[in-house]
């Protein structure tokens, strides 16, 4: 068994490419919670926009020092989407990268190792490895996007709209449930776009209704709606399908003003307010959560100001702000009327600062209320309290619920009663 110390930065996308590329690796491997204890250190990368090459970079120089003394010294290798975004660029400019693999080339991965470490080829079918809590694991079911953003750099580095099978999605999900997950969490680019490469009628619905019937799936998240796909169609089927499929919406409106969106290249993305009205309509107890882009070039300050009013009235459970970040090669980043950062941040600032009153005042209406809640780790620091989530709240991004009962373990689902409601998080009791 390999030892393998592994870092996965950016969406939960990665992390699924990083589990597979472990997984990969003849002989198997076993992860391991320091660098100094491996083998093999793989840092999957995210450049979807400045801060995120910043931090990628800064990973990568930070365990290359680590790693620079060890005797005997462990293999570095850098996956994802930096040496897809960069190339030549990047390899050039971090020579202590012992070795680069792109998102499309899962296959040098066992061909690496076998190399360098003088193992045989891996016989038999490879076996995910998961790096989350027991209770949930995330099931992608698509690569790639063809919607096109001006802003976006996905297109660039991940390339078109790729649906994976759904045989094969099906069986990956049952090996997850078998291996004792019981909430899965869909990602993609645009959940609502898969299937539309693969034709016969092969959708986000029929995927759904392949899914939902599987033993041991108790919870399935839907991460990435984009707006114009929240059909009619697809809230019938939801309200239909009962808990299993909870009414949380991951949409990411990223502005509201239509002469932004039309700027942003996003004419297809259904206004955000009809959006809502059509969620409420068939889930009035729905959560959902967003995600926005402020100074985006031209934004003028009523642009602005819209978004922010929206914010105020329609108050959703989750928001996210990102200034804009002019990323190169973009059509977004040649536009005029590019905004200052200093005022990109003051919007920002000011939409969350919003954000925060709304959210604690929609948290403060749980109290008293008994919530089924997925558990999914000790408090590092409380000895007895658990981190764990409700149905309105997704791994990672959004906040928690902090636990406490007999006998928990992470990966129950167990039911609690609301205790306390902070700005964005929970206190329950079982």
């Amino acid at each position: 068994m390999v030892k393998i110390y592994s870092i996965s930065l950016g969406c939960p996308k990665n992390r699924v490419d990083t589990e597979v590329l472990v997984g990969l690796t003849p002989g198997g491997a076993v992860l391991v919670e320091r660098p100094e204890e491996a083998e093999v250190v793989l840092i999957n990368t995210c450049s979807f926009i400045e801060p995120a090459v910043e931090e990628s970079v800064g990973v990568i120089l930070e365990t290359a020092e680590v790693l620079a003394d060890l005797r005997p010294k462990p293999l570095l290798v850098v996956a994802g989407c930096l040496p897809a975004r960069y190339g030549a660029e990047v390899r050039r400019d971090l020579p202590e990268v012992d070795a680069w693999i792109e998102p499309d080339e899962p296959a040098l991965w066992p061909e690496l190792l076998a190399r360098t470490l003088g193992l045989e080829e891996r016989s038999g079918p490879a076996v995910r490895a998961l790096s989350t809590p027991p209770g949930y694991a995330y099931l992608k079911i698509a690569e790639g996007c063809n919607n096109a953003c001006r802003y976006c750099t996905i297109p660039s580095i991940r390339g078109p709209l790729k649906s994976r099978d759904p045989d094969g999605l099906a069986a990956e999900a049952r090996n997850l449930l078998a291996r004792g997950v019981s909430e899965l969490a869909l990602v993609a680019q645009d959940l609502t776009a898969y299937g539309r490469d693969l034709g016969g009628g092969t959708g986000l619905v029929s995927l759904l209704e392949r899914l939902l019937p599987l033993d041991g799936l108790e919870r399935l998240r839907l991460m990435y709606l984009y707006p114009s796909g929240i059909s009619e169609a697809l809230l019938s089927f939801m309200k239909e399908a009962g808990p299993k499929l909870p009414p949380y919406f991951d949409i990411p409106f990223q502005h509201v003003h239509p002469e932004v969106l039309a700027a942003m290249g996003r004419p297809r993305s259904a206004g955000a307010d009809e959006v809502v009205e059509r969620v409420r309509a068939v889930f009035p107890e729905a959560a959902l959560r967003t995600t926005f882009i402020v100074g985006y070039p031209g934004e003028t300050e009523a642009q602005f100001q819209a978004l922010y009013d929206f914010v105020a009235r329609r108050q959703l459970h989750h928001v996210g702000v990102f200034p804009f970040y002019a990323e190169e090669g973009t059509p977004a980043a040649a536009m005029p009327g590019q905004l200052p950062d200093e005022e990109k941040r003051r919007r920002r600032d000011a939409v969350m600062s919003l954000q925060r009153d709304v959210s604690a005042g929609i948290l403060a209406e749980y109290v008293g209320k008994t919530l089924r809640v997925m558990v999914d780790a000790p408090h590092p620091e409380w000895p007895g309290l658990f981190v764990g989530r409700t149905w309105m709240q997704a791994p990672e991004v959004d906040g928690a619920t902090y636990v406490s009962g007999p006998e928990l373990t992470p990966g129950d689902m167990v039911e609690a009663e609301i205790v306390e409601a902070k700005e964005y998080d929970l206190v329950a009791l079982v």
